[in-house]
């Protein structure tokens, strides 16, 4: 019980560090290009963890000649996302960034049912319906409903993020998982460099305050973020970890309020509490609630009646 408290902190505390990135991406943003700055992040994380676990990667590797190949793809994925993500910060706020692409908790279980061609679970598509309500109120609140250029990003990063987390789960029962999440490191930001030399003009940052924005994406939000996360997810379980998702939008909406006067009026907060809302349902026990009655009867298991023969013995000997 100790064990599980403890690794609840330690995700929690690692999920609003993962919140930060949100506002100094914006940040940055202004003053560093898009893939440009993906590429000094992720491969500035890629070269310090891979000092850290240069003699666990080599074995890994060694051993599993795929991961290369998978980290490539989870990179590939991991990058598009991250783009997208970007691309939205330019136009939309923190908050609503961070709510709509969070919406991707909701959207895993959908492309999994889909994938399983299974029937999907009421918890899911109440949930879903939650959840696309709360994103309608959030593009109402501009006092019409518009959807801008930089919410379509959102929901684009929310898409791809699904298609991660899915790729992401695949991958690491079959190779391991610390290895997969260094290399997926290291080929974003190799992609990122790639097309930044095509349309932009790589540098490194400048400054005193660049330096530390981009020491706190790469050393907070990815180095930390991922490492510790696998930590405190090996006590904890699976569904008790996505509830803590939710932090993500609200530390962010929290973050981006204080250094980035970013507000929302009364029908975005209630957007805002229904998309969370929403992220949380599939992670609770609601089966047994939107269970048919009659299904919850053939669960239960008739109460036993036992008999005590002694004394019912006892009773027939007084009688004679």
């Amino acid at each position: 019980m100790e064990k599980a408290r403890q690794a609840e902190i330690l995700l929690a505390a690692v999920i609003i560090a993962r919140s930060t990135s949100f506002l100094m991406s914006k940040e940055m943003l202004a003053t560093m290009g898009t893939f440009n700055l993906l590429a000094v992040r992720f491969l500035f994380a890629f070269v310090i963890l891979s000092v850290i676990f240069s003699k666990h990667m080599y074995d890994a590797i060694r051993q599993d000649k795929t991961l290369l190949v998978k980290g490539m793809f989870l990179g590939g994925a991991f990058f598009l996302l991250a783009t997208a993500e970007l691309m939205a910060l330019k136009t939309t706020t923190t908050s609503m960034t961070s709510f709509i692409e969070n919406t991707a908790i909701v959207f895993v279980p959908i492309f999994e049912a889909i994938l399983m061609r299974k029937k999907m679970q009421g918890s899911i598509i109440l949930s879903s319906t939650i959840t696309l309500a709360g994103v309608g109120l959030l593009a109402f609140s501009g006092g019409a409903f518009a959807i801008s250029k930089g919410e379509l990003f959102c929901f684009a990063a929310a898409i791809i993020y699904s298609i991660a987390i899915i790729m992401t789960d695949r991958f690491s029962k079959e190779s391991d998982p610390l290895t997969l999440g260094v290399l997926q490191s290291g080929f974003l930001g190799l992609f990122a460099l790639i097309i930044s030399m095509f349309i932009e003009t790589p540098r490194l940052p400048s400054g005193g305050f660049e330096w530390s924005m981009v020491a706190g994406l790469a050393i907070v939000c990815t180095c930390f973020g991922f490492t510790f996360q696998a930590v405190a997810q090996r006590h904890i379980t699976s569904e008790r970890a996505g509830m803590f998702c939710a932090i993500n939008p609200l530390a962010t909406a929290v973050i981006g309020s204080i250094f980035l006067n970013e507000s929302m009026n009364y029908i975005g907060i209630i957007g805002a509490v229904l998309i969370v809302a929403g992220i949380l349902i599939p992670n609770m026990k609601f089966s047994r609630i939107l269970q048919p009655v009659s299904e919850q009867h053939k669960r239960q298991k008739p109460t036993p009646v036992t008999v005590n023969v002694s004394r019912l013995n006892h009773r027939q000997e007084h009688i004679n």
